[in-house]
């Protein structure tokens, strides 16, 4: 433990887990929790509590996987596991953050279009293209503080309830009583919104970036050569995720509801994109409550993106054994910074081959949701197993919640394929 470290305030000590979920509300997942407000209006609300503990301790535990061992999730997956087993969970990582990446792209494009006019390819590439270069040219220690402010611009979905009349006490009632059957359209929602909000990127981005942490910190190492650090780095672990899921959950509960109390209220439920959902609540809500509505889109789409493409980066180069750090000039670390920048360009191109966004972005969180299982049981191994984190392998509130989480998204999956099959 450094000395500055007890000085910290509650804001400034938060870092990662804070900034991975903030990027959870993604333009993928406004276009998802948007479909279930207009679908199912108030009856999907249960979901976000439900899936609240779930998502903490599955971040919590790749967030320790990062810092006890100093490696992220593709790291310890290339040095404890068969090379077959970790180019897979790379390899569907890679895809999922790919396809996402254009859909969100794609979204930002629309997003300034909708409020100051143009082109929308000509917005989403000046968009793509200032985020990478954001990333290559700026170090992380800096880079990180402007991902911090941009997590207000989630606020705008908490503004917007309170912008429109909404039924309270319907709400409430909703979220702690489901009301809702069971259908193959419901199911794969459902699939949908939890891929949306435990997604595999976010696992190996949290993991990655407590080892970039780590990093800065000079007098620090490793948790697991370290130990007597251990009591404050893990608090501190818990305290920043279990904050930054609750602010994701947040704002994913009052996307639903805004758009259940306007556009399902109204009869309006073929919603499939976070720009279309803005376009839709204008007439109904406002010029405001729109503004607020695209605003957000913007700015979790300019989250999201760094967050998308290190991921990628991170896993991709964490398997190959390459240097792989935000930290590092482009020159240092030539090949993690090709991989962050071909996802980018691969995902802006989506977008030039009338590739559709608004498909594109729900079966993106669909993906997500089915991916994540097998990766979830992974991490699950790594953190339970002494090998990988010698004398700090998680705790009794992170392992019951972490395996709990995986069998809800494995089970979510196999019903899913099941309805489909029927």
């Amino acid at each position: 433990m450094t000395p500055e470290e007890p000085k910290k305030g509650f804001l400034r000590a938060l870092g990662p887990g804070l900034i991975t979920g903030a990027s959870d509300d993604d333009p993928s997942g406004i276009a998802t929790y948007s479909q279930a407000g207009a679908q199912f209006g108030f009856g999907m609300l249960w979901l976000m509590p439900f899936a609240y503990p779930l998502m903490a301790g599955i971040q919590e535990t790749c967030a320790d996987i990062g810092r006890v061992t100093g490696r992220g999730i593709a790291g310890n997956l290339r040095r404890y596991y068969p090379r077959w087993l970790m180019l897979t969970m790379v390899f569907m990582l890679a895809t999922a953050n790919v396809l996402n990446l254009g859909a969100d792209i794609g979204a930002m494009g629309d997003a300034v279009t909708m409020l100051v006019g143009g082109p929308r390819i000509v917005w989403s590439t000046l968009l793509a293209a200032g985020s990478l270069l954001l990333q290559v040219f700026v170090p992380y220690h800096k880079y990180v503080a402007y991902l911090k402010w941009t997590t207000l611009s989630l606020f705008s979905y908490v503004a917007t309830v309170f912008a429109v009349h909404t039924d309270w006490s319907s709400a409430l009632r909703q979220t702690v009583v489901p009301n809702l059957h069971l259908t193959s359209s419901s199911i794969t929602l459902i699939v949908a919104v939890l891929g949306t909000t435990i997604s595999p990127y976010l696992f190996f981005w949290q993991a990655s970036e407590e080892v970039e942490e780590l990093h800065l910190s000079k007098p620090e190492k490793s948790l697991k050569s370290h130990l007597e650090q251990a009591p404050f780095q893990l608090k501190r672990i818990m305290r920043d995720t279990y904050t930054g899921m609750a602010f994701a959950n947040t704002v994913a509960y009052f996307i639903m509801m805004a758009v259940a109390t306007t556009l399902h209220a109204r009869g309006i439920s073929d919603i499939q994109s976070s720009s279309q959902a803005a376009q839709a609540l204008r007439p109904i809500a406002g010029d405001f409550a729109f503004l607020l509505f695209t605003v957000g889109i913007l700015g979790t789409g300019l989250l999201a993106i760094p967050v998308l493409a290190g991921s990628a980066a991170y896993a991709v180069g964490e398997a190959l054994h390459w240097p792989c750090s935000l930290e590092r000039q482009a020159k240092h670390a030539k090949g993690f910074y090709s991989v962050l920048s071909l996802a980018i360009l691969i995902g802006l191109a989506l977008n030039f081959f009338q590739v559709n966004p608004i498909k594109a972005l729900f079966w993106t969180a669909v993906i997500n949701g089915v991916a994540s299982g097998p990766i979830m049981i992974m991490v699950m191994l790594m953190a339970t197993s002494r090998r990988v984190m010698g004398e700090l392998t998680i705790a009794r509130r992170p392992r019951v919640l972490g395996w709990l989480a995986t069998f809800v998204m494995l089970v979510a999956a196999v019903t899913m394929l099941v309805f489909w099959g029927k």
